[in-house]
């Protein structure tokens, strides 16, 4: 049943630019262009502005033409910034101040992947918690170093700011945004439509890769992160592992910092959910049996870590990755 008259219109303008992610700026147009005045009237009107004079070339190579330039961005509720094919493309002076503008009058500011390089060009994310996609979440934190960066989750919700994560949590984040506009309700009947459950469980994490860092042979540490790699499931100190590398404790500790950027305790989690992972996806053994072969002990050790690190259960994410590889769950 449609629902009518208890909603004013609301306006979403995606903002894009020469090199505009196709999928980026699909998620936006499936979310919010498509009219779904089926379930609620009025849908959103729908805008697509550019920064660069037409037609646009996507990152997948085909042409877009639209009519509207940046002044268009003054009558949108919610700007949508897809991601650009160069993370580093700083946007143009005029569009940097019609995002200000818009955000002085009340518009919400919302980006999708590595869009939220556009949003921190502006000098908005300054102060405040943002996310990209995993793999340029450390780039993004190295050119806006005022951002608080969070790599582990799908969408962060600021206010008047949302940052989303890879390119399919744009959809998430779109789906949280209809969620406030119109209720639950139509979230979830438009989340039907598009095939998505109307939240997933965990965040960006449980799908972040941490190798071993390719180092060269005679690196110091080199040697021990692959004796650590292969024990797992053995006891780890700090003293025992100096030894293995044939150093001092502290200079053990000083070493494996610069080369990991963390600590051997942190490291050596980071690996054991990596290795639990693995078991989670590839294996029907219990939860009490991957947590003994991943080295946390006991079943109770690995939910509290997965709770930590990859914000979801081993038996939830074992359901995620088992069906999504085609493995029974």
């Amino acid at each position: 049943m449609r629902a009518q008259g208890v909603h004013r219109q609301r306006t979403i303008a995606a903002l894009i630019g020469d090199g505009v992610l196709t999928f980026d700026f699909a998620c936006a147009c499936e979310v919010f262009g498509y009219d779904r005045s089926d379930i609620v009237d009025p849908w959103y009107r729908f805008l697509i502005v550019s920064q660069d004079p037409p037609p646009i070339r996507t990152s997948t190579g085909f042409l877009m033409t639209t009519d509207l330039g940046l002044d268009a961005l003054a009558e949108a509720d919610t700007v949508v910034i897809p991601g650009w094919a160069d993370d580093l493309r700083r946007p143009l002076p005029e569009t940097i101040d019609a995002l200000r503008a818009a955000y002085e009058r009340g518009a919400r500011l919302m980006s999708i992947c590595i869009g939220s390089f556009v949003l921190a060009a502006t000098g908005l994310l300054n102060g405040r918690r943002a996310t990209t996609h995993w793999r340029f979440a450390d780039r993004l934190q190295r050119a806006y170093p005022a951002v608080e960066v969070d790599p582990s989750v799908l969408y962060i919700d600021d206010g008047q700011i949302l940052t989303s994560a890879g390119t399919a949590a744009g959809i998430d984040l779109g789906l949280h945004i209809v969620r406030l506009d119109y209720g639950a309700d139509i979230a979830n009947q438009v989340a039907r439509r598009i095939v998505m459950p109307p939240h997933r469980d965990g965040g960006q994490a449980q799908y972040i890769d941490t190798p071993i860092p390719d180092l060269p042979d005679d690196d110091p540490i080199s040697e021990t992160l692959t004796w650590i790699v292969e024990h797992l499931d053995d006891e780890m100190s700090v003293e025992a592992l100096a030894d293995h590398a044939a150093m001092s404790p502290r200079s053990f500790m000083r070493h494996f910092r610069a080369t990991t950027g963390t600590s051997p305790l942190d490291w050596i989690v980071g690996q054991r959910i990596r290795l639990a992972q693995r078991l989670l996806e590839t294996t029907d053994v219990s939860l009490e049996m991957v947590a003994e072969r991943a080295g946390f002990g006991s079943a109770v050790t690995m939910r509290h870590h997965f709770a930590q690190r990859v914000r979801t259960s081993p038996k939830a994410y074992r359901r995620t990755f088992r069906s999504a590889t085609g493995q029974p769950t």
